[in-house]
């Protein structure tokens, strides 16, 4: 049960807890309930749904849906490869799965139960820091209550930007959050905004027939990635109908009658529905951050490499961070590492620091766009000397055999000087499986000449990092 609470208790004295921590998204979640169980007393409170973004509108459903539309286009693959074969798309299992399979409705009542059960205290509210240890929570009917507490730490996670275009605010636009409720697909549909969340959307309604146009003000898709990547992957995505412009620079956007008019550059383009994905926001708007000391129009915390909040005069005592406002990747695998860093400093266990030198990432197109470490731009900009090697993953074995669907990519780079890998991008089916070879690899800095001496199974798309390896020059 969630604690009672009158409306005068913000006038009588705080609540002492061992721990709260702000922000119940998965590395929040994972903490709160670790602490809880090792006899700490614990509150745990998040504004909205206990799991964050990650199971209701992120990871969880989205993949449910990119599932969904992957089975349509391999099914449309078929008369290549086993006959005819006649494919009728509806929208109406996706939306049930994501409802009912991923997120219970968006309730998080099996979430609530699951902290409970491990002895944390859960409150849905605003939490705001209001002084060294000190925590005011204001729940959804406008009452407050201030705890006092040994450690705080904050998870706020991030939410969806909206880009400063003239007329956006006030539109009924989608972001993330809108499209994985969807119960239905529209007739049109423009994206604004061409990183992972954009692309993986815009092919997902692509191929349940959506008139796909994504607008991208950059001058490739996936920045954050290898430039041959981002090829790959637009070439992918206009063949699945997708109308891909980059260099686009929205001007205007208006709604009425139930149609978004966007104004980009001298066109004027016409859609049922505008999906913003224009990046996310870090919710540390009114943390109270400057109630410790810290910079209240800061977009990112500070953290050492146990995660604890860092401000001018050093750590920030019993102030930790995890997850997205920490800067070091908005990804929930960053987000739980952080959360197992912070637990076993928090109950004095000792435990390697944080590192991110071979932080992996995927984007779920198809193919499916995965990296680890740096790329090779990033590597040369670090003072590096660089030796790339890449392969097509077609002309692997097993590209051949397995036809349509195998178009891809594996680059390595190399600091020459050490003789290790210091990134390397995948593109192609299961990427994101295929790059975690490359991860052991760049993570414990294996020698590429013991890359070299390995076996690597036949036919594998996996065997390409072989030749890959071979190509570094």
């Amino acid at each position: 049960m969630l604690a009672p609470m009158s409306e005068h208790e913000d006038s009588q004295q705080p609540d002492p807890y061992d721990a709260v921590v702000v922000g119940l998204g998965p590395g929040g979640e994972a903490l709160a309930t670790a602490l809880a169980k090792a006899g700490r007393r614990v509150l745990a409170v998040d504004k909205h749904l206990v799991g964050g973004e990650c199971p209701y509108y992120g990871c969880i459903p989205s993949k449910m849906m990119l599932r969904a539309a992957d089975a349509l286009a391999e099914a449309r693959r078929a008369d290549t490869l086993a006959g005819d074969v006649s494919v009728t798309a509806s929208w109406a299992p996706v939306a049930r799965r994501v409802s009912e399979e991923a997120t219970a409705g968006w309730d998080d009542t099996a979430a609530v139960r699951r902290l409970e059960d491990a002895g944390a205290e859960v409150l849905h509210g605003v939490a705001r820091l209001a002084g060294p240890g000190r925590v005011t929570v204001t729940t959804p009917d406008g009452a407050t209550r201030e705890v006092a507490a040994t450690d705080v730490v904050l998870n706020p996670g991030t939410r969806p930007a909206a880009p400063p275009v003239d007329g956006l605010e006030g539109t009924p636009y989608w972001t993330n959050r809108d499209a994985l409720k969807a119960t239905e697909v529209p007739g049109s549909l423009v994206v604004l905004g061409g990183g992972p969340i954009g692309c993986e959307l815009a092919q997902v309604f692509a191929r349940f027939g959506v008139r796909v146009t994504l607008l991208q003000r950059g001058d490739r898709l996936l920045p954050g990635d290898e430039p041959e990547a981002a090829a790959i992957l637009q070439d992918a995505l206009v063949a699945d109908g997708v109308r891909v412009v980059t260099g686009a620079e929205t001007r205007r956007v208006t709604h009425a009658d139930g149609t978004f008019t966007v104004e980009v550059g001298e066109e004027v383009l016409h859609a049922d529905r505008l999906l913003v994905a224009a990046g996310r926001t870090p919710n540390l708007d009114d943390v109270g951050l400057d109630t410790v000391g810290l910079d209240p129009s800061a977009r990112t915390i500070e953290v050492d490499d146990h995660q604890r909040v860092t401000g001018p005069d050093g750590a920030v005592r019993g102030l930790w961070a995890i997850g997205d406002v920490t800067g070091k990747g908005a990804f929930t695998h960053v987000s739980m590492y952080q959360s197992g860093i912070a637990q076993r400093a928090l109950l004095g266990e000792d435990g390697h620091p944080a590192s991110y030198h071979a932080l992996p990432h995927v984007t779920f197109t198809d193919p499916e766009v995965a990296g680890v470490g740096m790329t090779e731009q990033q590597a040369r900009d670090a003072g590096l000397t660089v030796r790339v090697g890449s392969t097509p993953l077609e002309q692997s074995s097993r590209g051949f055999t397995h036809g349509p669907g195998a178009t891809g990519t594996i680059k390595v780079v190399e600091d020459a000087d050490r003789g290790v890998l210091v990134g390397a991008t995948v593109v192609g089916p299961a990427g994101g499986e295929i790059v975690g070879a490359l991860a052991v690899a760049v993570h414990a800095a294996v020698p590429v000449e013991v890359l070299r001496t390995m076996i690597y199974a036949y036919p594998t798309f996996h065997r390409a990092i072989e030749t890959a390896l071979g190509e570094l020059a």
